[in-house]
Order: structure tokens, then sequence, then C-alpha cells
């Protein structure tokens, strides 16, 4: 059987019926620089058979994550995920509907994300979170389209420290509304003045902590100047970990809050499914995108839990939706609550200290072997200056079996950072890990 089983016929005919001229007009708003000029590179007309070996030896060219010295981050980490948490998600009570639109039978869904929210919230020190979004970036756009919608301006205030990726998407979402996006400049050492940026026209200022390049950031003298002409502070994290140990957004002012919850509960997996954390101040509930689960009682007057806020475009009218987010990353979402609930606060908190402890180590260590460490504060993550051009140095380090973290250039390449090298040590890395790095460096 033909995977693409239609005639030119055929696809002349839809293309008469939904008035396009051809195919290429379907693709009209993708920028023409995001196409490919040719088809890949590829062979054509392989079996089955013949595209597994093929790919598999394509896989076996990759150096698998932990198989070696691994200090890689810049916004996904690799934590230890307990064995029984890969066995509780997939259990009977929580497997119930993938949408919870019936909930008479999706009890068990609805309670995980009611503990869920409840979990964010505690995390983050804000009244209310959602139900999740699809991960930290799309999160960061979302929050800053809701920014705009609370405030009724269209303007965004973009830190130098804010992860790439997630600028992208803010900026990608804002040219197609129409907003205005202010992107400082990448700052290694977070000297950046943000406050001199905030006018009565800025809707948002959206800063992460740690940021990118891992300095930890004060928030509070942001968020006053933020309040003072009416804007709104964004707060973003890529590590969830480390709000076991750092004061959370909320408690220094933060409108909103978001972050990936990758970290706890969802290994590396090649970048993806991942699990985006979304929590708000309670009198902007009815702005928040997606979706919250609520507590109530049945008609026997039996605890039970429901959707009491569907804000999505699927829910509502198209235009009074605060979404088109189509999916909560549930699964991502149940094994983010079953390790935060085996772990509990102390266990958050001791995994938090071991994991800032781990990359004091190998920052005094680096030091010691005469790296420049650029960050004054961080957490598990943190900058160190090379000498030459840090790609090329990750690349030999790959060669001799140790990863040894994220080229700042590879993020931000017209940047001027191609000598700064984002390393991050979490829970997984022991001493020998790190004397391995060191020894690589030095060569």
């Amino acid at each position: 059987m033909r995977y693409l089983p239609l005639t030119p016929d055929d696809r002349a005919d839809m293309l008469a019926r939904i008035g396009a001229e051809n195919i290429d007009a379907l693709f009209a708003a993708v920028p023409a620089d995001k196409l490919l000029q040719a088809p890949p590179d590829l062979p054509r007309h392989k079996s089955e058979m013949e595209v597994e070996r093929m790919l598999s030896r394509m896989a076996a060219r990759n150096v698998s994550a932990g198989s070696v010295p691994f200090f890689v981050g810049a916004g996904a980490y690799k934590h230890h995920v307990p064995a029984s948490v890969d066995h509780l998600i997939q259990r009977s009570e929580f497997l119930t509907s993938y949408t919870p639109y019936q909930p008479e039978i999706s009890q068990g869904t609805l309670q995980m994300l009611f503990e869920f929210q409840t979990q964010v919230a505690n995390l983050t020190g804000m009244e209310v979170a959602n139900a999740s979004m699809y991960d930290g970036s799309t999160g960061c756009g979302e929050a800053a389209l809701m920014a705009h919608r609370i405030t009724r301006r269209r303007k965004a205030v973009l830190s130098g420290g804010l992860h790439p990726h997630y600028a992208d998407v803010v900026r990608s979402l804002s040219q197609m509304t129409g907003d205005n996006v202010v992107s400082m400049p990448a700052d290694a050492r977070a000297n950046e003045d943000l406050l001199s940026q905030i006018d009565d026209s800025v809707s948002c200022v959206i800063v992460q902590s740690p940021d990118v390049f891992g300095n930890l950031r004060d928030l509070k003298p942001i968020a006053d100047a933020c309040h003072a002409k009416g804007a709104l502070l964004i707060a973003v994290f890529t590590e969830v970990v480390s709000l076991g140990l750092i004061e959370p957004p909320g408690a220094m002012g933060a409108d909103i809050v978001v972050g990936e919850g990758q970290s706890i509960g969802n290994g590396l997996i090649f970048g993806g499914p991942y699990v985006g954390l979304f929590a708000t101040k309670q009198k902007y509930l009815r702005q928040m995108p997606g979706r919250i689960a609520g507590e109530t009682v049945d008609a026997e007057g039996k605890r039970g839990w429901v959707l009491t806020l569907s804000t999505r475009e699927q829910h509502i009218r198209r235009e009074k939706a605060t979404s088109n987010i189509c999916t909560n990353s549930g699964l991502c979402a149940l094994a983010f609550s079953i390790h935060m609930t085996l772990l509990g606060e102390t266990g958050l908190r001791r995994l938090a200290r071991l994991n800032h402890a781990n990359a004091v180590k190998l920052a005094d260590a680096l030091t010691a072997a005469g790296v420049e460490v650029v960050n004054d504060t961080f957490f598990n993550e943190f900058t160190v200056r090379v000498k030459g051009d840090a790609t090329a140095l990750v690349e030999r380090m790959a060669a001799q079996g140790v990863l040894g973290g994220v080229p700042a250039s590879r993020l931000s390449p017209n940047a001027g950072v191609d000598d700064l090298l984002i390393i991050a040590s979490t829970e997984v890395n022991t001493d020998e890990d790190r004397a391995a790095l060191v020894a690589a460096l030095k060569q």
C-alpha cells in the first residue's frame, strides 16, 4: 500500500476545491528563508528494514547522556528519576481518559491535575496555577500575551539573560499579533540596566532566574519598577529544582511565573515532550491560559474533581479564548507530580542543596585549574570563559568521552559569546565526572 495514494488529478481537484493555486500556496505563511529549497539529501525508496538499519547507524554516532560524564544543561537537565515514578504513572488510577471532558470517568486525571496545581503554586510562591502547558518556552510566550490582555499594552521587554529559545517564542508570537518586543543584549554577568527600559508603554518585563548563564537575579527592584509604571513582571526559570533552595519568584513580587518542569520526574527524552509550569496571582485567574482542575462534591455529597476553568478555543468562542494551546502535557505533569510527592518538601530541599554543592565543587576545581568562572552567583549551572572557540572545544571534549556543556554561541550565534561555555552539574555527577571535565579542559 502506498503511503501517498493520491494521483496528480486528485491533488488538482483538492487544490481547486479550497481555492489554492498550487501546493506552495498552502505554505505562504511560512517565511521564505525557513523553507527548504530542495528535498533533504536522503536516499529514496528504501524498504522499512533498510531504513531502520540506516537510522540505527546514524543514531549510533550519538553519545548518550548516561554513558559519559555529562554537564549539558541550558534548559534541559539530567537528574535521577526514581524507577517508582515510571511504575506509578502506569497505574490505572491515573490512566483515565486523556482529556477530562467527562469528570465522572476522569477522576484519576482530574485529582492528579488538582494536586499538580497545588504543588506548582507552592513552588513558585503564587496563588494559582494552571494544569500545565506544553513546555517552558510556550508558557513564556503565553505569559506575554496574558500581560498584554491585562495591561492593554503591547510592548514586552526581554532580559538579555532570558533563554534565547524562550525569547524566540515570544518574538514569533508577537510578530503574528503585531506586538512590540525589546530584547536586551546577551549579558553573561547580569549587569544589564532593565529599569531604564520600563516606561508607561511597557506591558511586561520578562526576566529569568537562574538565567541562561546561571546567574541568580534579584527580582524585587525589577518588580517594584514594573508596578510603578503599571507593567507586570514575568519571572521565568528553566531549572525547577532551584526553587527548592532560592526565594520563590512570588515572594519577590512577580505577577506571572512560568518555567520548565522537566527536571522533576522527566528524563531528557531526546528533547521532549516536557511540561510547562504556569502560575499567577488570584486576580489574574481568568486571563490565565489553559485549564484549571477544581475540587467539588457530587450529587451524593462525595468529594470529586472537575474542570473549573477552560479558556481555550475548543471550549468557548474563539474570540473569547485566552489561548489555543490544546493539550496540557498530562503524562509529563503526572510524572512531575508523582516525583514531587515522593520527594516532599524536605527531599526537594535536600536535592537542591546537593545540586548547588556539586556545582560549587566543580566551579572551585575549574578555578583552581585556571579556568575563569564568569558568575558571581549560581545554582547548579554557571558559565566559564575558555581560550578560543567554545564550540570546537566541546567537540574535542566529546571525542574524549566528556560532554562538557553548551557553547553560548549555539544559543546566541551572533552575540559575541564564542568563548563562553555554559556548564551544569546536578546530583548525578560524581567526583570522577568532575575530574574528567577538569582534565579535559586543562588539555
